[in-house]
């Protein structure tokens, strides 16, 4: 697996924006991360659609491989967490996270994510519904602007749709940052894009398998 990195600035904090859809942060040592869905799979499964079995296994070796390159010791996972009711998929998260010996995960808590408050209270994950860590708010979905802090959210799947030659149109996941605000990408692979939504003045970093560029 290929990390790319794009190294900012927000506050006098630094952040590493990777091409595996997830952020480091140097202070607290953390992997940043939003919209995993963990469960969806194999809910839709449950409802009778065909969906290949190994999309949560790669989602899970990926975020693996993130903490082993960084070296983290938490994750801030800014909603979604899970996806619907417990499920086997479930099953396989928990027996993920039980294989790391000191690894903290705070969840600030999704649409989703109150679905699975069993499961949260099984695992012992700190959930919460917005987490302050100046020069940082933390929230699922994103704040209103005159807030004293920087908000950190996902929820929106963001996306940039780039126009080729001919018709050719391609579609990339992104992060948008603004002056008020960071929105990142769904972890999962397993997400659609939304190349319509995007704050104001937002300046994108979208990302191949290989590559992070930025558009302004």
């Amino acid at each position: 697996m290929n990390i790319a990195e794009e190294h900012i600035s927000i506050s006098g904090e630094e952040l590493t924006l990777t091409n595996q859809r997830a952020i480091f942060w140097k202070r607290e040592n953390a992997l940043i991360l939003s919209d995993l869905h963990v469960g969806k799979t194999a809910h839709f499964r449950r409802h009778g659609i065909p969906m290949p079995h190994d999309i949560l296994e790669k989602d899970l070796h990926r975020l693996e491989a993130l903490i082993q390159y960084f070296r983290a010791d938490q994750l801030i996972v800014v909603g979604d967490l899970f996806h619907a009711e417990v499920n086997s998929d479930m099953d396989k998260f928990k027996t993920w996270l039980n294989s790391f010996d000191s690894l903290k995960l705070l969840l600030i808590k999704g649409n989703h994510d109150e679905r699975s408050r069993h499961f949260l209270e099984d695992l012992n994950i700190e959930s919460v519904f917005q987490w302050v860590n100046a020069p940082f708010v933390f929230v699922h979905d994103s704040v209103d602007d005159t807030s004293d802090f920087f908000s950190i959210s996902g929820h929106t799947h963001p996306g940039v749709l780039i126009k080729g030659k001919g018709r050719q149109k391609l579609k990339l996941p992104c992060y948008q940052v603004t002056q008020k605000q960071l929105i990142l990408p769904a972890f999962s692979l397993f997400t659609g894009l939304n190349t319509h939504d995007s704050p104001k003045d937002a300046v994108h970093y979208a990302f191949t398998n290989s590559s992070i560029f930025k558009f302004e």
